[in-house]
């Protein structure tokens, strides 16, 4: 379960995070870095709005409360819109009884729904808070791109435009929620509720996957939101939000327009005890989505410097995108590990392929030298990663061309991050897997001195066992055949 003791997540007044002509002002690189240390930490921030703004999501949430205690729905109407095709195109209202939660999307530029020949009406206040919260969205994106060092308005041609042209469909979604009204009490909910400590406690089956917005905002009127944290803990981020505050996390299209450089949060929703609760948890939460029409280009990050895996380099289009399935070892690899990397496999990819493969431990061993550096590839990663553990750094290696210039000037996107785990100098900050052969066993001796030579003694006792063994099946082999002379 999640953690009791509330995160010291990052806490960024709205106001501070406007960018304006000139110079950066002190507390907007305050600001910029709090918001983004506490992306990487916890995967979410807390946006202080400012008082007026603060109201106005209040009441908000008042007029959803309102709307679905007051709304009657029939069984028809329990459907669960899961189809990854219809991801710019939900509007107005659903419910899920799997998950008892209803919702009614928002979305500008499309037609309201007809029931019965009745126009239904939206809760209130819709279009505002939309308006509101997208654009302390894009203020938020802005802050995140200047921290990647990226060109301001980097997002521009992946988003809608502002306002809308005619005829335009908003991709970005206006979601008010509300769980477990008591009028859901009836619905089936086997396999959601389970006994902790005599309260009702609901985790959605889908709650390891990751949203595929660019940027998620959300104020609920009670606590619940759990998102999991760069330690992989799930932890309650809006267990101390005041009246102004609303919570920020990253999606899955951040992930993928940064090449993996912003992690996608990963959230599930826990639901209390209702007793003496007649609305049930209601929540406004702003997407802010990527246009359809687009694609996700990573040339930006490259401009600007960053090392860009392979898996980021060719154009995807958002809607391709968007109706893939997303699998949750592939967005926690990122949360838990900056960096892939497989030892297992370099033992045989540096060999020939063999014609036949029955078995692959008959595979020639390699020769020690070989070993050595596959040796001191796997510790020297170990030792790098462990230190940016323990002093809660998020490795992000450079490609080898690259980081030739970036040695060069102090000014470097990795510049900061060589210095503080002590990266020698002159050495481009690569994986130790891109590292030069002889790189790898003289710039592991810098983190632990005298590791080579032990290594090496290690190598020469096997080998004599091998060489010892060697002879005595020889031997045997010699007896057998002297053996085989005499019976013939």
């Amino acid at each position: 379960m999640a953690d009791t003791v509330p995160p010291s997540i990052g806490r960024v007044k709205l106001t501070d995070l406007i960018a304006v002509e000139g110079l950066p002002s002190e507390s907007y690189k305050v600001s910029v870095s709090t918001l983004t240390q506490s992306l990487a930490q916890y995967s979410a921030a807390i946006i202080q709005f400012p008082i007026a703004e603060g109201a106005l999501l209040r009441s908000s949430l008042e007029s959803a409360r309102l709307f679905f205690h007051q709304r009657e729905y029939s069984p028809a109407e329990m459907v669960h819109t899961s189809d990854s095709r219809e991801w710019c195109k939900t509007s107005g209202y659903y419910a899920d009884s799997r998950f008892w939660q209803e919702t009614y999307d928002y979305r500008p530029g499309f037609t309201p729904a007809v029931s019965n020949s009745t126009m239904e009406l939206p809760p209130a206040g819709l279009p505002d808070i939309f308006g509101l919260l997208g654009k302390a969205s894009r203020c938020i994106l802005d802050a995140i791109s200047f921290s990647l060092n990226l060109r301001s308005f980097s997002f521009t041609e992946i988003l809608d435009n502002v306002p809308l042209r005619g005829r335009e469909t908003s991709s970005s979604v206006l979601s008010v929620c509300c769980h477990s009204r008591p009028s859901f009490q009836g619905a089936q909910h086997h396999a959601l509720t389970a006994p902790e400590d005599g309260q009702l406690v609901i985790f959605p089956e889908h709650e390891h996957q990751g949203e595929k917005s660019l940027i998620t905002l959300i104020k609920s009127d009670r606590p619940g939101l759990h998102i999991k944290d760069f330690h992989g803990r799930w932890v309650l981020v809006d267990g101390d939000l005041g009246p102004q505050d609303a919570i920020v996390y990253p999606g899955l299209a951040l992930y993928q327009a940064t090449a993996g450089y912003v992690s996608s949060a990963l959230h599930r929703t826990e639901i209390g005890s209702m007793e003496g609760n007649m609305y049930g948890r209601c929540s406004i939460a702003f997407k802010l989505m990527p246009k359809s029409i687009a694609s996700f280009s990573c040339s930006e990050m490259v401009e600007a410097g960053h090392g860009v895996e392979a898996q980021f380099q060719l154009p995807i289009p958002v809607d391709d995108f968007m109706q893939r399935s997303h699998p949750t070892d592939q967005v926690t690899k990122n949360i838990f590990s900056s960096y892939t990397f497989q030892v297992e496999q370099d033992a045989c990819a540096a060999m020939k392929p063999l014609k036949r493969k029955k078995n692959s431990s008959r595979c020639k061993p390699l020769p020690p030298s070989k070993r050595l550096r596959l040796e001191a590839q796997r510790v020297l990663k170990e030792r790098v990663q462990d230190i940016a553990d323990k002093k809660g750094i998020k490795l992000r290696f450079c490609n080898l061309k690259e980081c030739e210039g970036h040695i060069q000037s102090r000014d470097s996107p990795c510049g900061s991050i060589r210095m503080e785990i002590g990266w020698p100098s002159g050495v481009p900050f690569v994986h130790p897997h891109d590292l030069p052969n002889k790189s790898k066993l003289g710039f592991l001796e810098a983190y632990e001195p005298g590791w080579t030579a032990a290594q090496q003694d290690i190598e020469l006792s096997i080998f004599e066992h091998r060489q010892g063994c060697c002879i005595h099946l020889r031997d045997h082999l010699l007896l057998l055949s002297v053996a085989h002379i005499d019976l013939g």
